[in-house]
């Protein structure tokens, strides 16, 4: 008999012609048919942005396994599902390579005004009020998490001769990049510092003000981690005032609402949280999701499991 899975959310192409092959599937649409269903539940197929609501995990009292698109848990109610036995498996070391990417695009794109440039162009203005934009080539990069993500981001900025710092928990021993025992001492080191740390309550707004002030006027926030991390209102002041030159957000503190501020300022690039959003990164990221779900009712550890 076949083991009956929900798909809560959006879920890369190739996931659920493959699940309709081993399983039953049923798409979240509503709570009604959500009560219809939900004894019957025993997988879900979700992503880390939208992830599994408390009263989703509550709904479902046969549930086994939750399998999300994205390396982030922070969203899947990973303490509450392991309280109740249900296992949960993410896809990482997939996305890295993109990731890693949009970091380098997003130092590029405020650097050298890449956007306003853009908007100037398409309106006649050429070079009318654009001015210089800034090198990023032989400049310091300070990383805060240097894991699997940062690793590839710091490879790639290698080739821009950069200088490069990080800083978390404890020091890597095998980089030979330079360790910063606190936050503020990497911000006051970087040129370009790059948040690359999972959301959650230990990373909650830890890029505040006083970082923000000690990375700088000439310094430039780069945020491919999670919104969280990021005191989203001191962050505004600190473009809107000159206290650090510019910004390039891949994420926001509440997606998928932009403050208005955020969108009236010229020094600061925004993308929709796209960061992995390649056809290949999916592609694979769908596939890791659709294994995971097979390995389970298998009987088969999970290939990828949350940490």
């Amino acid at each position: 008999m076949k083991a009956d899975i929900l798909v809560a959310g959006r879920v890369p192409p190739n996931v659920i012609p493959q699940l309709q092959a081993d399983f039953t599937v049923h798409e979240l649409t509503d709570d009604t048919q959500l009560a219809a269903i939900a004894p019957k539940v025993r997988g879900i197929a979700t992503n880390a942005v939208q992830g599994v609501s408390a009263e989703l995990l509550d709904a479902l009292p046969n549930l086994e396994v939750i399998a999300s698109s994205g390396i982030g848990a922070d969203a899947l109610q990973l303490e509450r599902a392991r309280a109740r036995g249900i296992k949960v498996a993410v896809t990482p070391e997939v996305l890295n390579e993109d990731v890693a990417d949009m970091g380098i695009a997003l130092m590029l794109a405020v650097s050298r005004k890449l956007c306003v440039a853009d908007r100037n162009v398409r309106a006649g203005r050429w070079m009318d009020g654009l001015g210089l934009g800034y090198r990023v080539s032989g400049k310091r990069l300070g990383i805060l998490g240097l894991g699997r993500i940062g690793r590839v981001l710091a490879k790639r900025a290698e080739a821009f001769d950069m200088e490069i710092a990080y800083h978390q928990r404890s020091r890597n021993p095998d980089v030979p990049y330079t360790y910063f025992g606190s936050l503020l001492e990497l911000a006051a080191f970087s040129d370009f510092l790059v948040v690359v740390v999972p959301g959650g309550p230990a990373t909650q707004n830890m890029v505040n003000r006083e970082v923000l002030d000690a990375l700088g006027p000439d310094g430039v926030l780069v945020n491919i981690g999670r919104g969280t991390t990021v005191d989203e209102p001191e962050l505004i002041a600190a473009l809107a005032e000159g206290r650090i030159r510019g910004a390039g957000l891949d994420v926001l503190a509440d997606e998928p609402n932009v403050p208005a501020a955020l969108l009236e300022l010229d020094n600061v690039v925004l993308a929709p949280h796209y960061a992995s959003a390649t056809v290949e990164t999916r592609l694979a990221m769908g596939q890791l999701v659709v294994d995971n779900l097979r390995a389970h009712f298998a009987g088969r550890p999970l290939l990828t499991p949350a940490e």
